[in-house]
């Protein structure tokens, strides 16, 4: 039986340039209706441990989360999957500094930018300012990185920046790191206090 992860390898392989069959097929067999844009696997995994928190079966909803591989895609995803390919409703989460190139590719797409949400730097930035750099320091010696983490602090390219930027960029100097702890940051959230931009993707969909 096709799932959520079939319609997501079609899409990549459609993106990639390969045939759209696949993908339209699946919309029908899933009963799809929107289709959340994210830059890369980091943020996916936030939005899958924030559904789980939330009771949310977003694939039940007709909802699918895919990761576009970098921001320079979104105008091709928003193509493929927005009004001139599969039709679905578009929402996701853009970086402030990426907000008018999004722009831009949506309305080269026909898709409203609306359901796109704003954040500052990236997600991993919200959720570090949503929980304090104190507890994702916690979050680092639970997690057994402690050792890495006093290593990058004493890089002098690190010295003398805030905590909440020494954080960010330790979360991205491993390979699937990122994706680790866009999974725990979200996972340690206090209910009352998810990043807005997440909590209106939410409740957007």
């Amino acid at each position: 039986m096709a799932d959520m992860s079939a319609f997501r390898d079609a899409v990549s392989r459609w993106a990639a340039g390969g045939p759209g069959g696949p993908a339209s097929d699946l919309v029908g067999q899933l009963g799809l209706r929107t289709a959340v844009l994210l830059e890369g696997p980091s943020d996916l995994a936030a939005i899958e441990a924030l559904a789980t928190r939330r009771g949310r079966d977003l694939a039940a909803e007709g909802v699918c989360v895919v990761s576009m591989g970098g921001a320079m895609s979104v105008g091709h995803y928003a193509g493929l999957l927005g009004p001139p390919g599969l039709g679905l409703h578009l929402r996701g989460l853009c970086d402030e500094r990426e907000q008018r190139f999004y722009e831009r590719g949506l309305k080269r797409a026909r898709a409203p930018h609306r359901g796109f949400f704003v954040c500052v730097a990236d997600l991993e930035d919200e959720l570090i300012r949503a929980l304090g750099t104190a507890r994702v320091e916690e979050i680092i010696r639970t997690e057994g990185d402690l050792r890495a983490w006093q290593t990058f602090l004493h890089q002098p390219a690190h010295h003398g920046r805030p905590r909440q930027q020494q954080l960010r960029r330790f979360l991205g100097t491993k390979k699937g790191r990122k994706i680790r702890y866009g999974h725990l940051l979200v996972e340690n959230l206090d209910p009352g206090h998810v990043p807005a931009p997440l909590d209106d993707l939410f409740a957007s969909l």
